[in-house]
């Protein structure tokens, strides 16, 4: 039975779009006021790329600088998504809390697993009280790897969780599911891509979706955990 769920957490559980365009504006007009950037913030192609590690969006954003550029860009980047998250302007998805709910009503337990930081995770699951269904938050900063199949399987080794599900909304999500043995469900919200949803066991449009998908996911065998390209 499936008493054990991973989330993702940008593009899943938090509404990262809210506050991404205004934190990533401040990030680039900071850049070009010192004069370390000329042009248009490239938010579309950061939409394109979400949920890849964050070495891999700077240098897709910014391949022309050295890395210690990037990481001034990052680090002022996630000062503003904090700041904006701490400021009320981000937001969950709907039925976030409900669906909590039911979960533990139900006695399955509850981890996110997120390529963001620690101090921006922990941003949001405290200003909105996750952690009163949420057993523990991981970061990719706790692995070496910088690969989320990797951080699941920390997961899993550490509560030793036989039977679990992914929820995320892309292929890095989908990959961490079938590689560490459980059931993958793809999320079809803002950030995700047909192509990568095509390979999960199950879509969702609605973390609603999850109340009705518990019971037939007891009985759900994994036929493949072959891992994709990205």
């Amino acid at each position: 039975m499936i008493r054990s769920f991973i989330f993702d957490m940008d593009g899943t559980l938090f509404q990262t779009n809210k506050i991404l365009a205004i934190s990533l504006e401040d990030t680039f007009n900071y850049l070009g006021e010192i004069n370390q950037w000329v042009g248009e913030t490239p938010i579309e192609k950061y939409q394109e790329i979400m949920g890849v590690p964050l070495p891999v969006v700077w240098e897709t954003l910014m391949p022309n600088h050295t890395s210690t550029v990037r990481t001034l860009a990052n680090d002022y980047f996630h000062e503003q998504l904090i700041h904006n998250i701490n400021s009320g302007k981000g937001e969950l998805y709907p039925h976030v809390f409900e669906v909590f709910d039911f979960l533990k009503e139900n006695d399955v337990s509850i981890y996110i697993a997120s390529n963001g930081l620690v101090k921006y995770l922990q941003a949001i699951v405290s200003y909105y009280k996750l952690d009163s269904w949420v057993t523990e938050t991981f970061s990719i900063e706790q692995i070496h790897t910088q690969n989320k199949t990797d951080l699941v399987q920390f997961i899993k080794q550490k509560y030793n969780i036989n039977n679990g599900a992914v929820i995320g909304d892309r292929l890095s999500d989908i990959n961490a599911a079938k590689e560490n043995n459980f059931v993958s469900i793809g999320c079809n919200f803002d950030f995700a891509q047909a192509d990568e949803l095509a390979h999960a066991d199950y879509v969702i449009e609605s973390l609603l979706e999850l109340k009705e998908l518990l019971p037939s996911l007891h009985s759900f065998q994994i036929q493949d955990n072959a891992s994709l390209e990205t």
